[in-house]
């Protein structure tokens, strides 16, 4: 049988990467179905689920987790539909920036500006203070479930944003054009053409929205929200202990849940035709707002966009505040709390380097391996490979510090620690978290590099292994440099799996180290600065790898006029 080129080393290539995704992917993740569906003298049995729906605080928690998801949504939706709307149909000054501004939430993960929601606005809060100054009443944003809506809401609508923009951009306006001529405007003109044509995008975008709210775990924590998911399964096998079966069971509900969420967005376009004559162009292009219609806009982007961008001016403020309770602003400021920060967590930030950066050049290794596997070879099981470092991405961190847990915990290391527990897991899981990500990178850029090069090298006697380190790897540096930046940044500031395999603080990374400042009052300003430190980290990478990104795509444009 005949693998295509590379023969022998695609096969030994193959069987160390999948050998990889069994120990550390597959393997963790079947041991947790594993343990959810085993009985006491170790056969197959329901019970644990019937025990699950039969504990009115699990279902107390699935309802909640799922009210959760689906209201984050619904609020993303109203924030970033109008905003994706304006910025792809009209011209106004100021675009860039507020495209710009739109995505800065992301930068922040939603646990590190949850606090400082609260500060602003919880029930003493800056803005409660000022509405009950002013009108006599409260409004309950930050009580109970409502808050962590809140704060979901506002850091995940930028990926509806970014991905109906992007839709409504490749959409023939030619075709609105048409429907205004036959009498279509206005709200009916968006609701009957323009949506429904864009609707991939809202798609793709609201299903990310549903998926990382309905795993978070950080958040409902730090708002003191228990009765949800994804706390339940961490406090059921930190508490109770990893021989609780109702820890795994919920950790089947949010894999198998993800994978719905995938699935489900996938059908609601099956059998639909969203194509176009032609990409974006045509017909109208961006169309002049009137004044009227300007002030509006702009009323409501300047009030989307400063409620957006609350958790990171809390933070801001947190962390150069002396005190700031029962008050609108704090007391006074310095900053003392990033003096405090470096002396206690100094290495925290340094762990947080090291690890992210092994995780990164994992990823890249990965990456780059299965990319060549996948478009180099004709290996029968090279999609296979593909499917299963995709598939990480329905894998929420908890479940994967979860079945890590479970399946290395015994495994005892030299000094008798466990293996599980040793800071190298951890930088395996921050590994196989961001992997899809860097997969995808690797893809693009090799996608790019014609196979006749590497068919030259070969012809001058360049083995495969040679072939791919010196031709194909330094070819593909722009990719692979944007996608250690993307793994390295947002490996960052991971939780939820820091959270399971994370026992000393010796050893703990910067999200850690946020997490744990932020359980008391007096930690919570070095705290915040530890999450201004974490937020510029991620901001420096992402700015990072979008100059590399640009640069290489300007190298590739320069190549292709000579």
């Amino acid at each position: 049988m005949s693998f295509g080129r590379g023969g022998g080393f695609a096969l030994a290539l193959a069987a160390l990467v999948g050998l990889f995704l069994l120990l550390f992917l597959v393997l963790p993740v079947l041991s947790v179905v594993l343990t959810a569906f085993r009985a006491q003298d170790g056969g197959f049995t329901l019970v644990h689920f019937a025990d699950f729906f039969g504990t009115s605080l699990f279902r107390e928690s699935f309802f909640n987790s799922f009210y959760v998801a689906v209201m984050s949504v619904i609020w993303a939706t109203l924030i970033a539909v109008p905003l994706a709307y304006l910025l792809a149909r009209f011209r106004f000054p100021g675009a860039g920036l507020i495209q710009a501004l739109g995505v800065i939430p992301l930068v922040m993960p939603p646990f590190v500006g949850a606090v400082a929601m609260q500060l602003i606005f919880g029930r003493n809060g800056s803005v409660n203070l000022l509405l009950n100054d002013w009108f006599g009443f409260r409004i309950g944003f930050m009580e109970g479930l409502n808050g962590v809506v809140f704060v979901e809401a506002l850091h995940y609508f930028p990926f509806i944003l970014l991905n109906l923009t992007a839709a409504l951009n490749n959409i023939d306006s030619a075709m609105e054009e048409a429907a205004q001529n036959l009498g279509s405007h206005g709200f009916g003109l968006f609701r009957r053409i323009v949506f429904p044509l864009a609707l991939p995008g809202y798609v793709a975008g609201a299903s990310l929205v549903f998926v990382k709210v309905f795993d978070d775990l950080g958040t409902p924590l730090l708002l003191s929200v228990t009765n949800m998911l994804a706390p339940q399964a961490y406090l059921r096998i930190t508490s109770v202990g990893m021989g609780d079966p109702m820890g795994y069971v919920i950790a089947v509900i949010l894999v198998g849940f993800s994978l719905a969420a995938m699935a489900l967005s996938a059908l609601a376009l099956r059998g639909k035709e969203y194509s176009t004559q032609q990409r974006g162009g045509g017909g109208l292009g961006r169309r002049q707002l009137s004044r009227p219609q300007m002030l509006l806009a702009w009323g409501f982007i300047i009030v989307a966009l400063l409620v957006a961008l609350s958790p990171h001016i809390g933070i801001l403020l947190l962390s150069l505040g002396t005190i700031w309770s029962f008050s609108v602003l704090p007391d006074a400021f310095t900053f003392q709390h990033y003096i405090t920060a470096w002396n206690e967590s100094a290495h925290q930030i340094g762990n947080t380097v090291l690890y992210c950066g092994l995780a990164a050049l994992i990823d890249l290794v990965l990456g780059t391996a299965i990319a060549w596997l996948i478009l180099r070879t004709k290996l029968p099981a090279r999609q296979l490979l593909d499917q299963i470092a995709t598939a990480a991405l329905a894998v929420p961190g908890l479940v994967l510090g979860i079945g890590l847990l479970r399946l290395y915990f015994e495994v005892k290391l030299p000094d008798g620690s466990s293996l599980a527990t040793f800071w190298g897991m951890l930088v395996i899981a921050y590994a196989i978290r961001r992997l899809p990500y860097a997969l995808r990178a690797c893809v693009a850029a090799l996608q790019q590099l014609h196979v006749s090069l590497e068919e030259a090298a070969e012809m001058l006697g360049a083995g495969k292994l040679t072939t791919l380190r010196r031709i194909v790897v330094p070819l593909m540096t722009g990719g692979l440099a944007a996608a250690f930046v993307t793994s390295f940044a947002t490996a960052a500031v991971e939780l939820s799996a820091t959270l399971m395999l994370v026992t000393r603080d010796v050893s703990a990374p910067i999200s850690y180290g946020i997490y744990t400042a932020m359980q008391t009052p007096a930690g919570r300003g070095p705290g915040a600065a530890l999450g201004i430190i974490a937020v510029l980290l991620v901001a420096l990478g992402s700015f990072v790898s979008y100059r590399i990104a640009e640069h290489d795509r300007a190298k590739r444009g320069l190549r292709g006029t000579e």
